[in-house]
């Protein structure tokens, strides 16, 4: 006679947290899996996101194994098939399409897309073309210890966050890779994965928020959230 091992509900603790209703009917987009992104990739296959799509040009580095959090056998191997390699090992059941290139305007996105690039200019360009064909979009910026996570899921805050497009002349000097800490891209990943989860729990939405980790400040910025408020009260 042989004996099945029931395997336990492995959502049981986040289910107040975590609707499984609303999360199995999604999809996720994940466009760049460096610092912030592949981190952003882990947590959602952990919290239970059935598809996944991982965009990324970009092979193994030896420093990412330190920022990153990618292993020494990645080394060489794109950062999209690695990280699809972490998420089968965590859980095989989820599907995780792979798109080994830049982000293109004919590619398709799922209903949830997390930008995590490095540039203003990268950054500008997925969204004119992107955002229109999702219903949940979170950018997340990293440079040495601040955080700044973006977040847009109505019409408010998608203007909010085309405010936040400036030129690329106006951008702080360095990309979010040239001095980073996989400690500050975890962080990161995890403020955008509550932006999420409040928005599946259909929860207002923070539009704008930074952690400076050296000062330990968190600011979301006030006129930023009033004009969100004024939005909801209106729709």
């Amino acid at each position: 006679m042989t004996m099945t091992t029931e395997i336990p509900d492995r959502f049981i603790r986040q289910q107040e947290l975590v609707p499984r209703p609303r999360i199995t009917s999604l999809s996720a987009t994940v466009i760049g899996v460096g610092a912030i992104g592949r981190q952003v990739a882990l947590q959602l296959a952990a919290i239970g996101m059935p598809q996944l799509q991982l965009i990324d040009f970009d092979n193994v580095e030896a420093s990412n194994i330190t920022t990153q959090g990618y292993h020494e056998s990645d080394l060489g191997v794109s950062k999209v098939q690695a990280t699809k390699a972490a998420i089968e090992r965590l859980d095989p059941k989820i599907t995780v399409n792979t798109i080994e290139d830049r982000y293109r305007p004919h590619y398709a996105v799922g209903e949830a897309v997390f930008c995590c690039v490095d540039s203003i200019s990268a950054r500008a360009a997925i969204w004119k073309s992107a955002h229109p064909f999702c219903l949940f979009w979170c950018d997340g910026r990293m440079q040495g210890e601040v955080i700044r996570v973006l977040t847009s899921a109505d019409p408010c805050s998608d203007q909010q966050y085309a405010n936040s497009l400036f030129p690329q002349a106006e951008a702080q000097q360095g990309t979010c890779t040239s001095r980073s800490t996989i400690y500050t891209a975890s962080l990161a990943a995890g403020l955008m994965l509550h932006q999420f989860t409040r928005w599946l729990r259909k929860l207002p939405i923070d539009a704008d928020l930074s952690l400076n980790l050296l000062a330990s400040e968190l600011t979301i910025s006030p006129a930023l959230k009033e004009t969100h408020r004024h939005c909801v009260a209106n729709h």
